[in-house]
């Protein structure tokens, strides 16, 4: 009898686990399913996107993002769900969204996006929200209706900014670009793409980081490093709340350093110190301007004055946005001056091959070292002894 029911429940265990082998290859779980019906609503926005159809947007959900980017150039546009979470009707989506800007984006950028979605009678999902994810910064379109003004040489996107003022940031990255060029040279997209928010508090968003950082920074410019010509194109983001306070020499200034950031970006590494990378951009930045050193250094020429020479370069740390600003001053003035130095001692030619030489380098260690010896012939010991020597020169 013992026997006979040991067979019985190992057929009927055998029978079970059929069933739910069965059940389980006979079709995805409630879980997939809903994953894939949601997928296919973000592929359904994202095309509505790229082939300007508000209509079709709208069937989708939410209006937003596509009511504030519509007059955006867009090549790409597409969604990714990386994770799920439902509850009954409603559910949260994790997606990256990927989407590349017309003729500046040599590859699409990626951004964390957090979607709520909720289910009709029919069981169909639509988007009730769509905004930055947890650890992603906003986006332009996030702040509202963008404004688009393209130049002979740039494209502008603001948001609460009149066209006549997007038409003169466009005018000033119009003049950046040959300037940068005439500099640097061709090996570079040769166009720039700006972004003017409404105010400090916005441009801190569009770099999630806290507004304090920024608070006197005119413009900053974002972007991967390196040369492996896959990163996006940079956007020069401007503060219009200290922008505005320059004046016109210091706007065209300010937007000539930020256009030789995005010129010199693909030989700017971990290797490249601030002193270089920010110094090499003040000079191109003051280059045919007429700005004497008294001028143009005015933190550091009271030091020198003072007779406070600086013992060594500036470090990385020296340029830091929450720091003291004199010193953040004294940091990116003494950049240009030793980059003016070496155009003035050695060359513009050296100047451009030094940077480059540098950046040939994967790491920080023994760079500029070394191209200090390969390309100008001397050591850093020598050279920063030749600085601080140009330093009283020019500034005592």
């Amino acid at each position: 009898m013992a026997d006979r029911w040991r067979a019985s429940r190992s057929s009927l265990l055998a029978v079970c686990l059929l069933l739910a082998s069965l059940t389980a290859c006979g079709g995805p779980s409630a879980a997939d399913t809903a994953r894939a019906q949601v997928q296919r609503v973000l592929d359904r926005r994202a095309a509505a996107v790229l082939h300007h159809d508000p209509a079709a947007h709208a069937a989708t959900g939410t209006r937003a993002p596509y009511a504030n980017l519509r007059s955006v150039p867009l090549t790409a546009w597409s969604y990714r769900l990386t994770a799920l979470h439902r509850t009954g009707r409603t559910a949260t989506a994790h997606a990256e969204l990927r989407y590349r800007v017309t003729g500046y984006d040599k590859a699409p950028v990626t951004v964390g996006r957090t979607l709520t979605l909720s289910t009709r009678a029919d069981g169909t999902w639509y988007v009730d929200s769509d905004r930055p994810g947890k650890k992603s910064a906003q986006q332009l379109w996030d702040q509202g209706p963008v404004s688009v003004v393209h130049g002979r040489r740039s494209l502008v996107l603001g948001v609460g900014q009149s066209t006549a003022t997007l038409r003169r940031y466009a005018g000033l990255a119009d003049h950046a670009v040959p300037a940068v060029t005439e500099a640097w040279g061709t090996d570079w997209s040769r166009r720039v793409l700006l972004l003017v928010p409404g105010s400090l508090r916005d441009m801190a968003g569009l770099l999630g980081s806290p507004a304090a950082n920024y608070r006197g920074i005119a413009a900053v410019t974002t972007g991967e490093t390196g040369g492996t010509g896959r990163a996006p194109a940079d956007r020069i983001i401007v503060n219009p709340d200290a922008y505005g306070t320059l004046g016109p020499l210091g706007k065209q200034v300010v937007l000539t350093h930020e256009t030789a950031h995005v010129a010199t970006r693909a030989h700017t590494n971990p290797a490249t110190p601030l002193w270089l990378s920010e110094g090499y951009a003040d000079w191109v930045g003051y280059r045919r301007t007429g700005r004497t050193p008294v001028q143009a250094a005015p933190e550091l020429q009271r030091a020198v004055s003072d007779g406070n020479v600086p013992a060594a370069l500036p470090t990385d740390r020296d340029f830091g946005f929450t720091g003291d600003p004199a010193r953040l001053a004294q940091a990116y003035e003494s950049g240009w001056m030793a980059c003016r130095m070496i155009a003035a001692h050695w060359g513009e030619h050296d100047l451009d091959a030094f940077y480059r030489a540098v950046g040939t380098h994967t790491r920080r260690e023994g760079a500029v070292e070394e191209a200090l010896h390969r390309i100008l012939g001397t050591t850093l010991e020598r050279f920063t002894g030749q600085w601080r020597e140009y330093l009283r020169n020019q500034l005592g």
